[in-house]
Parts: structure tokens; C-alpha cells; sequence
């Protein structure tokens, strides 16, 4: 069938109920009613001919299908940002290099596409990318030695020493099998989690930012396994080996063998994940990076 009825504005406000899991959070970001929320969602969903979220009693959360579309959503509507954008400079005269630092979540889920983009708009500028860990590219970024940083905020120490923005705040949700008990909840509590097999990812301090938030409850995790690995968590969830709490960045709803995952809200409250850019407010910057600079922040800047 044709689609032929769908509008941006339904896109953004789809994306934005999935990003922030509430239709009501979705209408205070848009500056909208949560009719017009629910009502754009409602005529995605008969236009496509699928159910795009599960209705629970905490907010909403993305179907297969939902997830799906989510994916595609996003990319037209930054191709739609990225064509909109004006730049400073005119795109073809500008050359030179700009240099990133940038953590392993951060090169693996969020930078690849938006350096793609950047390049698109920019071809004559190289990016001198580098993959570092969280101490590495502060002392990088307070040293001079790269222009940007691009980590994950909450795991930066004393972050009033650099110059920052948020550009992406990811809703952490619980990860689980389908045929698993916690799936039968619609909004399990950590409390909840707790009582099953737990596996821990250790990629950029996830285990010491975790800990955190179940410290604050006064529960523990039942802690079985820990890895590295985002895919090994995948699958080992997907074969119901045991769930994780992880953001709503990497995650997807199936394993590298294709068995599914399903995500819930959690019903405790849990900080989301915050991805974002910084720089040393003492150096010069120049002017490919201030252009890469004012690319983040239109794309994703809050």
C-alpha cells in the first residue's frame, strides 16, 4: 500500500513520545497538547497498518514494529535537519581538520551516522578521530590536544572544568527475553529485577553508573556475569541467561542469532543516559571545528 499521508510533524511527535516514553513528556518537549501527541501516533499507526507502542500503565514502549520504524523516522528527519541547516560557511570553501576524541558506546552507536552527515555538508574538512577512554579524553580536551570530546557526561569528573552541551539523553529501559517472568510486567520495579540473574556491562564505567542508581534504591542486582560486550549481553539476554538495565541508544530488539528482545520501563526512577560534547573553554578554536561544533549542537543540542 502507498503511504501517501505522512507528515513531519507526526514523525516528530512519534519520535519524540518513543524517545521520552510518556506521551504526556512528549507534549511539554513539542510545546504541544497530548492529544496532538496521541492523535499523530494514532494516524502513524492506521496509515502504516501496525501497532507502533504497547500501551502500559508507566508510559508507552516501542513494538518490533515501533522500533522499526523509529530507525527510519530518525533518519529522514535529521536528512530533513541537515538539509534545513544554514551553515556559517560555505560548505565546499571550508578545509581544514577537526579533531574528536571520543569513547567506545559513543564511536560504536551515536557518531557514525552524525559523522557521515558532517562530511556530507563538509567534504573537504578530515576529522582526526580518536578512540579513547573517559580519563584519556579529558586530559586530551584539557591538554589541547583535541578539539572536541564526545563521552558520556555522568562519567566525566569535575565537569565544570570544561565547556559542555547534552546532545543526546537516552531513557535506560530493562531488557528481557519475550518467554522471561519480568516480560509479564508492564513496568517492573528494580526490586522486581533484582530476584533474577542480572549481566552487567562494564564498556565505559556502565557497571560504577549502574550501581548508582540501584545504590540509591538500598537493592543490589543479582550479578551473574560481566562482559564488556554489548552483542554478548544481547545474546545472552535473548536466550534468557539473565536481563540488564541498558539505554535506549543501543539497544535492539534482537540478537546477532535474531532471537528477540524486548524492552520495559522501569518503574523506579533511573537517570537516563546522557551523551555529550565538550571542549576546552582556553583554546582557540578553529574554524572546522567550530563548524563540526555548531553541527552537533544543531543536530542533536538540547
Amino acid at each position: 500500500m502507498a503511504i501517501n499521508n505522512v507528515t513531519l510533524r507526526q514523525l516528530r511527535y512519534f519520535v519524540s513520545a518513543a524517545r521520552n516514553g510518556q506521551f504526556s513528556m512528549a507534549a511539554t518537549s513539542e510545546s504541544v497538547s497530548q492529544s496532538a501527541i496521541t492523535n499523530a501516533v494514532l494516524a502513524l499507526e492506521k496509515e502504516l497498518g501496525v501497532r507502533l507502542f504497547e500501551r502500559l500503565a508507566q508510559g508507552v514502549s516501542l513494538t518490533a514494529d515501533g522500533q522499526d520504524f523509529f530507525h527510519h523516522a530518525c533518519h529522514i528527519l535529521d536528512s530533513v535537519r541537515d538539509a534545513t541547516h544554514k551553515p556559517r560557511y560555505r560548505t565546499n570553501a571550508l578545509r581544514g581538520k577537526v579533531s574528536v576524541a571520543a569513547s567506545y558506546t559513543v564511536l560504536g552507536y551515536f557518531l557514525p551516522d552524525l559523522l557521515a552527515r558532517f562530511r556530507a555538508s563538509y567534504p573537504e574538512v578530515d576529522i582526526d578521530l580518536r578512540d579513547m577512554d573517559r580519563t584519556e579524553i579529558e586530559r586530551a580536551v584539557l591538554n589541547k590536544e583535541v578539539d572536541l570530546g564526545v563521552a558520556i557526561l555522568s562519567n566525566i569528573d569535575k565537569l565544570e572544568r570544561f565547556a559542555h552541551a547534552v546532545l543526546v539523553r537516552s531513557r535506560r529501559q530493562l531488557w528481557v527475553a519475550p518467554g522471561h517472568a519480568l516480560a509479564k510486567i508492564a513496568s517492573p520495579s528494580l526490586k522486581d529485577i533484582a530476584q533474577h540473574p542480572y549481566i552487567m556491562v562494564t564498556t565505559d564505567e556502565a557497571e560504577l553508573s549502574t550501581l548508582g542508581y540501584w545504590k540509591s534504591r538500598r537493592i543490589k542486582p543479582n550479578i551473574v556475569f560481566r562482559t564488556t560486550s554489548i552483542e554478548a549481553v544481547r545474546g545472552l539476554v535473548a536466550h534468557g541467561f539473565g536481563v540488564t538495565v541498558l539505554s535506549d541508544m543501543v539497544f535492539r530488539p534482537w540478537s546477532l542469532e535474531g532471537k528477540r528482545i524486548e524492552a520495559r520501563p522501569i518503574l523506579d526512577l533511573v537517570p537516563p543516559m546522557e551523551v555529550g560534547a565538550l571542549w576546552n573553554p582556553e583554546k582557540e578554536i578553529s574554524t572546522p571545528a567550530e563548524a563540526f561544533q555548531q553541527f552537533l549542537l544543531h543536530a542533536y543540542g538540547y
